[in-house]
């Protein structure tokens, strides 16, 4: 038998293992990644749905005090007295403790849209509370700059979830729903 009718076999055999080793290294790489993806989702999931529901919460909050001020109507008007402003300042804790985990394991496009939402929020709370600034903006202009930049996060958090779509879209009151003028 010729050297080189041996070594043909060899060869085929090393370039079955080498490419059996490359495509189980993919698959194991490939499965590992997903692994991770999914690991990381729930918690991901569980901050960016906390941090949300804790902005909405301060945001209602807010509206009451500026409602208490006559900056706007609809919600249960309340005066800044100590206990309210010490249960604000609980959520507002809270808010901050939610928005460290955010950093923590929210990705980039999230986090950064968060740190908006913190600002418009920042606003209300000044408005709310008197607190004056270098620029007025009345109280609906800011809150729906808030509105716009929770959709905003919410959009980013949905899709580094994975989560196809929008939160949802404007949807106009029904003109009978409308308060009267009058």
């Amino acid at each position: 038998m010729s050297p080189t009718a041996q070594i043909l076999p060899l060869v085929g055999v090393a370039l079955g293992a080498v490419t059996s080793f490359l495509v189980t290294s993919a698959n194991e790489r490939t499965r590992w990644r997903r692994q991770q993806a999914v690991r990381w989702d729930e918690p991901r999931l569980t901050a960016y749905a906390e941090y949300a529901h804790a902005v909405k919460e301060l945001a209602a909050r807010y509206q009451m005090l500026a409602a208490g001020r006559g900056l706007t109507t609809g919600p249960i008007p309340v005066e800044a007295t100590p206990e309210v402003l010490a249960e604000i300042g609980q959520l507002e804790s809270r808010r901050s403790a939610l928005s460290e985990t955010l950093g923590l394991l929210g990705e980039t496009e999230a986090n950064t849209a968060s740190k908006t939402v913190d600002h418009c929020l920042w606003r209300l709370e000044a408005l709310a509370r008197g607190v004056q600034t270098a620029v007025e903006q009345d109280w609906d202009q800011a809150y729906r700059q808030f509105r716009q930049a929770r959709d905003r996060f919410v959009d980013r958090a949905r899709a580094s979830l994975g989560v196809p779509g929008a939160a949802a879209r404007a949807v106009p009151w029904p003109d009978d729903w409308r308060p009267s003028a009058g």
